[in-house]
């Protein structure tokens, strides 16, 4: 069985031109993959620590690369175990989550190469899931910590109800295209944020709905809405000033998708608006949930959450990425694998998406390279099935 000859990392710029870092991997057969690790400004409590890019780098060149050689491939759960036994933290801040998820990610991407599989088949036969297109969940408008713009909540997401990939990114890029034609007379209308979402200056919380429903020009177009609210990052709206805001959009639009409606600690709120609306919306965990399958082991989640969102570097590690999905899917939560806001070209959460049967997949605008990457993967994915199954 292939193992891992060496390891070699270097820094690289994220999508908001701050340090990152991409470990490559080279094997015993010849072969090697490389994975880069994205941020977030938006972070819940319980994220595993990062170190700065270039400690980071360090760490990998030196201590795992050392603790890693000769470890065969065919074992994602011993890599990981082994690079946390060599971190011996609790949120991996010894080594940093970046420097450990570089090494997990570009370890299951080497050992689908060695197999002679796409990566989304790779991690769906390493699960046992069944693969399928996620609905895609687009961020056309950007606020909170996305973007100057004067709005509180973060992210305005379209949802085309299809599971067709090419489908839904035909939908998504007319949408944006139209919208980016009308706010043209916006002040900063056409400004993009983090994640490729428009960013003008508004201040009425409900207008960006508004306008992407004049963005929609055909009205066979089957659709839905989702709000990141992000909730931990409002320091202005009270609890029932935020629980009057969703009631009237979930009245006044078809939201479907709410995700961090309060702020990860405040548990009370968080039953409220799920006894409320979770028959009829998805109530999705990130900050509260982080990626962590001791936190959603909890049962307290269960009266919270009925989706989480699933990110790789909010735990740090492939194989507990897998666990918190497992997780998920025991309880029978919607599954949304996502972005970062500091993306890189890395194009891994595609594969993740399709391989695990994600119900929906967060991908941002169809702008930004960082952005298009994903949904360029998702295009080739759907050729490769297609190729497999005839």
């Amino acid at each position: 069985m292939a193992r891992i000859e060496k390891i070699k990392a270097q820094t690289i710029l994220d999508s908001r031109g701050q340090w990152t870092l991409e470990a490559k991997i080279f094997s015993d057969t010849g072969l090697e993959a490389v994975a880069g690790v994205p941020q977030g400004k938006s972070r819940g409590k319980g994220e595993a620590v990062s170190r700065e890019a270039e400690e980071a780098v360090s760490n990998v060149n030196d201590k795992i690369n050392q603790a890693l050689k000769d470890f065969s491939l065919d074992n994602q759960e011993g890599i990981d175990n082994r690079l946390k036994e060599l971190d011996g933290s609790e949120d991996k801040s010894n080594l940093g989550g970046n420097a450990i998820l570089a090494i997990s990610l570009a370890s299951a991407r080497l050992m689908a190469k060695v197999d002679n599989k796409p990566l989304w088949l790779y991690l769906s036969q390493l699960t046992g899931s069944h693969p399928q297109a996620p609905k895609l969940l687009a961020n056309l408008i950007n606020g909170g910590l996305h973007a100057q713009s004067g709005l509180d909540f973060q992210e305005y997401i379209l949802i085309p109800e299809t599971n067709n990939i090419k489908e839904a990114i035909e939908i998504i890029l007319k949408v944006y295209n139209n919208l980016g034609q009308l706010l043209k007379t916006y002040p900063s209308g056409t400004a993009v944020g983090d994640e490729g979402g428009y960013a003008p200056s508004l201040d009425d919380n409900n207008y960006p709905f508004e306008l992407i429903k004049k963005a929609l020009s055909r009205s066979e177009i089957k659709f839905s809405f989702g709000l990141d609210a992000a909730a931990d990052n409002i320091a202005d709206l009270t609890e029932e000033e935020l629980f009057e805001a969703y009631s009237q959009m979930i009245d006044n639009f078809p939201l479907t998708y709410l995700e961090d409606p309060f702020g990860e600690g405040d548990f009370s709120a968080w039953r409220r608006v799920f006894s409320e609306f979770s028959n009829k919306v998805d109530i999705v965990g990130d900050d509260l949930t982080v990626t962590n399958p001791k936190l959603l082991s909890k049962p307290e989640m269960k009266e919270m959450i009925n989706g989480v969102i699933i990110k790789p570097n909010q735990i740090g590690t492939l194989s507990e990425t897998l666990e918190a999905i497992k997780i998920a899917k025991q309880n029978n939560w919607r599954i949304f694998v996502s972005h970062r806001s500091g993306e890189t070209n890395d194009d891994f959460i595609a594969d993740l998406a399709f391989g695990v049967g994600a119900d929906g997949f967060k991908l941002g605008a169809p702008a930004r390279g960082e952005r298009i990457s994903k949904y360029n993967r998702l295009l080739k994915i759907n050729v490769e099935k297609d190729i497999l199954n005839n």
